[in-house]
């Protein structure tokens, strides 16, 4: 073959390439990709982008999660023997059972939970519970940074782990710095056991790109916890008045349900590191919380790409068709899909009230934009949604006629909801619910109307429209 025939064979080459690319990505979609949507996207692209297509589907779009399962995965018990009480609420009723079944986890009684607000209030009564640990510490954050707010987190891990407590810390391979995590880098140097979630630089191993580890979770001992949306950095102490200050809360909580937190904790530690945490000093014996507030019955919900995918977002939507009253949620994204604007809007349409509120302007303007886009069907159906008043808040509320609470770290967006490894509570208590509502009550300021959304000029509108095509991304 001369010169000329090579260079005349090489479009040949390209082409034979792009198909056969172009349809291992076709068979893969097919046999791999539940949403019709997304599959169809991806096979589109993948013929109409030669080759880069194919790229962009190794890089984002295959699921290279597999968790190894650590826990024998126990039917739910029969509601009448299940450990918590029975619910106050009968209509909570088939919600709890449908929850039950599906996470394989039951509600459990002799709980108490208290809320926290921001890290000036959560902060201390975290460090002061790692001071006092005398077994076990773990510890999961999106976000630790070695500032004003998180060296005194990393010192008190550090003097732990000098005084013989066992300690483990997982910090996401994104939110905790990719390039380079100085919380993880000081934590490794004391020798404390640290692990960044999903990490890696390997162009073969790059799940990292779109699938976080969203979690925070604090549990001492294996008898109390904190959980909810506060990550650990300087921005959540207003008293120090950061430049871009994020309110959020926080939980404290005590009884037997931090038993399934610290599961949690030890199925995504296994997944990061291979170690197997499964002795006494991880699963005490659980015991019931004291105080006036101690019979709140509780059950954990994980959430991540992998074998729990989507059942935060499920156990949202059944609580929203429970919903007899009233459905009242706080996010600082809001980015529904297509199942929960529906059920928004169902609920709305039968007289519940739907009452949505969102900051007036959070730290991503392109979600901001295209939430613009995505709203009016829920607007039209009779939600209703409200702005906050700065600084930004980041909290993640949810509660149900005033009997029901779901907190924890998920936003209502695509990326929380199935791209994200995610940890949720929920809580059928009706003063604790109430308190609740009484947060995100205080938070609706202004409305958020169809004539506010028609009055965009057409560029914004346009704009915001093509940003919701990227909603599984934002």
């Amino acid at each position: 073959m001369n010169e000329m025939d090579f260079f005349d064979a090489r479009p040949l080459l390209a082409l034979a390439l792009h198909v056969v690319l172009a349809s291992a990505v076709t068979v893969h979609v097919l046999l791999r990709k539940a949403d019709v949507g997304s599959a169809t996207g991806w096979i589109g692209l993948a013929w109409l982008s030669p080759i880069i297509g194919a790229g962009l589907y190794a890089l984002l779009g295959v699921n290279r999660v597999h968790r190894r399962a650590q826990e024998m995965r126990v039917p739910p018990l029969p509601l009448d023997q299940a450990e918590g009480e029975s619910l106050r609420e009968r209509s909570l009723t088939p919600l709890d059972r449908a929850a039950a079944e599906m996470t394989g986890r039951p509600s459990i009684g002799g709980n108490n939970i208290r809320i926290l607000c921001n890290g000036d209030e959560a902060y201390p009564l975290m460090l002061a519970a790692i001071d006092a640990a005398t077994s076990s510490i773990a510890l999961s954050s999106y976000i630790l940074r070695d500032d004003l707010a998180g060296a005194p987190f990393l010192d008190a891990l550090i003097r732990a782990h000098q005084r013989d407590v066992q300690v483990r810390v997982l910090i996401d391979g994104i939110g905790g710095g990719y390039f380079t995590s100085w919380g993880y880098r000081r934590l490794a140097r004391h020798g404390v056991p640290a692990a960044r979630f999903m990490h890696s630089l390997l162009p073969w191993r790059m799940p990292f790109l779109n699938l976080r580890m969203h979690k925070k979770l604090l549990v001492i001992d294996g008898q109390r916890a904190f959980t909810g949306g506060l990550n650990i950095g300087a921005e959540n102490l207003l008293a120090l008045k950061p430049r871009h200050p994020v309110l959020d809360h926080h939980f404290a909580i005590q009884g037997p349900v931090v038993g399934q937190l610290s599961r949690a904790f030890a199925d995504d530690w296994q997944m990061a590191t291979g170690e197997e945490l499964e002795d006494a000093i991880w699963f005490p014996e659980p015991l019931p919380a004291s105080g006036p507030a101690s019979e709140q019955i509780m059950r954990v919900i994980t959430a991540g790409p992998d074998q729990d995918i989507e059942k935060i977002e499920f156990v949202a939507l059944m609580a929203i068709t429970c919903a007899q009253k009233s459905v009242t949620l706080m996010t600082p994204y809001f980015l529904p899909d297509e199942k929960l604007v529906s059920a928004l809007g169902l609920a709305a349409r039968r007289g519940v009230e739907v009452d949505v509120v969102i900051p007036a302007k959070s730290n991503h303007r392109y979600v901001d934009f295209a939430m613009q886009a995505n709203v009016s069907p829920l607007l039209e159906a009779g939600c209703r949604i409200w702005k906050d008043r700065p600084p930004f808040d980041h909290s993640k509320l949810m509660t149900v006629d005033g009997a029901w609470a779901l907190i924890g770290s998920s936003n209502w967006d695509t990326r929380s909801f199935r791209l994200n490894f995610e940890l949720g509570v929920e809580v059928y208590d009706a003063e604790f619910a109430r308190a609740l509502k009484a947060v995100m009550d205080a938070k609706r300021l202004q409305p958020l109307t169809l004539e506010n959304l028609a009055q965009r000029p057409l560029a914004a509108r346009l704009r915001d429209a093509a940003l919701r095509l990227l909603l599984p991304y934002l």
